[in-house]
């Protein structure tokens, strides 16, 4: 079942070139099928998951360069495969959400849904690699689809945006496969598989395990993003389009995560030396992207700026190297893939109906849209923790094994919290209870301001149903992540 959940999409993108029809609905449809049986593999897979052991499951492997001791190495554990889910989810959310993409170009709107297809192939063998040379091919390969999809499709300063992804992305790799080339020359054997990598580190000295830990931290680091490698991320939220925005902060962001986590399994020794370096750099972008949150007037440079703030979270708690904070900082990653993709979905509807992101433009939504006031009420009282959502049920993991680390220094934590409340409410009144205003910029052939469709508010709520889930029941989560992250945190103990 797992080639079957990685072959999926790939099977699309082809029947989509293959579909004589170029209506862009006909090819939605399309691809909202293979999105949507990708993400039912998911679910089977879930539910076929031993969560009691902490060990590989769904494991295949076959050569693919023995010369250089690669494979193609696939297995998940619980971390991955709440990964996995999440990504499939979110990927059928972003192609069924796409509703306003047409051929204005030739083959402008296959191309697009045969993009999202292959980099939701991409994605998903990134979180089931079990080879590190696979792993960083399909890392890679995540960047050819997402760089057309915001040069092509992408608002008024797309090329710039684009570009700038890439070559952040690009530049934090050479240190990736630096430190990797490093952890292969140790590797028993020369392998590139994650196990033999793992036993190699250990025979390195702890200055060589610090100094590759920095590599890959520079790599996964550009991805989270982490304060100062982050400069790619508001102007690629901005300038994306909106659906793409739903995959760039959903489950773009958590591959860096992902990785980081790895990194740690592999290199534990350097991990501990570096603990408290970590957390300084995740208070700093707890805090820093709180407050440029707090200062945007546009709504998508906000959530882009929260989300640096809410990686921040993350990564305190893969810093605090305890089974509470990693167990949050997991669950952080689905909750604010969830919380950001609900946002990223509602602020883009609002925009294809108004053409403007500002939020001096909007009024009382709660009169003349109630359902999009009640949605948007919702994403943002979720990204900030309410109780009930993931978010809470994350940051409170968080914070309960960062204070057994750090004690009072959590109150920068808190400081960012507050903030992060601050410019949801200001939100809230200016989207929700704010004076009504035309909307003389009304998308053409919208002749007033439209509520949220059926389509939409099953779209979102898919997402809110996934954090409301999580917040009030979390033991189902909890038990998928809670073997894998005790075998990690096994390697930290006394």
């Amino acid at each position: 079942m797992l080639k079957t959940l990685l072959v999926l999409p790939l099977l699309g993108a082809a029947l989509l070139w293959l579909l004589p029809s170029r209506s862009a609905d006909v090819q939605r449809h399309l691809a909202s099928l293979a999105a949507a049986g990708t993400m039912f593999c998911s679910w089977w897979l879930a539910a076929s998951f031993d969560a009691s052991s902490p060990d590989v499951q769904f494991f295949e492997t076959r050569p693919w360069n023995p010369r250089l001791g690669s494979s193609l190495a696939l297995g998940l554990d619980g971390i991955s495969l709440a990964m996995v889910v999440l990504a499939t989810i979110l990927c059928f959310v972003a192609i069924v959400s796409s509703t306003t993409v047409r051929d204005t170009t030739r083959n402008g709107a296959r191309l697009y849904f045969s993009l999202i297809l292959v980099l939701e192939t991409a994605l998903l063998v990134v979180f089931a690699a079990r080879d590190w040379s696979l792993f960083y091919v399909c890392w890679e390969l995540t960047l050819i689809p997402l760089f057309f999809l915001i040069d092509r499709l992408g608002g008024a300063n797309r090329h710039r945006a684009a570009l700038n992804f890439v070559l952040y992305t690009l530049g934090g790799s050479v240190f990736m496969l630096i430190a990797l080339l490093l952890l292969y020359d140790a590797a028993p054997e020369h392998s590139f598989a994650m196990v033999d990598m793992a036993a190699g580190s250990a025979e390195l000295p702890v200055r060589t395990q610090v100094l590759v830990f920095l590599g890959l931290l520079i790599g996964f680091g550009v991805k989270m993003p982490i304060v100062p490698l982050h400069g790619w991320l508001p102007l690629a939220h901005v300038e994306a389009p909106s659906p793409i925005s739903i995959l760039l902060s959903g489950i773009l962001l958590k591959m860096g995560a992902y990785g980081l986590i790895r990194a740690v399994w592999t290199l534990p020794a350097a991990a501990l030396a570096l603990q408290d370096w970590l957390a300084a750099l995740a208070l700093l972008s707890l805090v820093y992207g709180a407050v440029l949150a707090w200062r945007q007037t546009d709504l998508k440079a906000m959530i882009a700026y929260s989300s640096i703030s809410h990686m921040g979270v993350v990564l305190l708690g893969i810093a605090a190297l305890n089974p509470a904070g990693l167990n949050g900082a997991a669950t952080q990653m689905v909750a604010h893939g969830f919380a950001a993709g609900l946002l990223f979905l509602l602020v883009g509807l609002l925009y294809e109906r108004t053409h403007s992101r500002n939020l001096g433009d909007y009024g009382a939504l709660r009169r003349s849209a109630p359902r999009f006031a009640v949605w948007i009420v919702f994403a943002l009282l979720a990204s900030v923790g309410l109780p009930g959502s993931a978010g809470f049920i994350a940051e409170l993991h968080v914070l309960i094994g960062a204070y057994a680390r750090w004690g009072g220094w959590l109150v920068l934590l808190s400081l960012a919290v507050l903030i992060s409340a601050a410019y949801a409410l200001r939100a809230i009144r200016c989207l929700s209870t704010g004076p009504e205003r035309a909307f003389g910029t009304a998308a053409p052939g919208v002749a007033a301001f439209a509520d949220l469709s059926r389509l939409e508010v099953a779209a979102a709520a898919l997402l809110a149903g996934g954090s409301v889930l999580i917040g009030v029941y979390p033991p189902p989560l909890l038990r998928l992540l809670g073997a894998s992250v005790a075998k990690l945190a096994r390697q930290f103990a006394g």
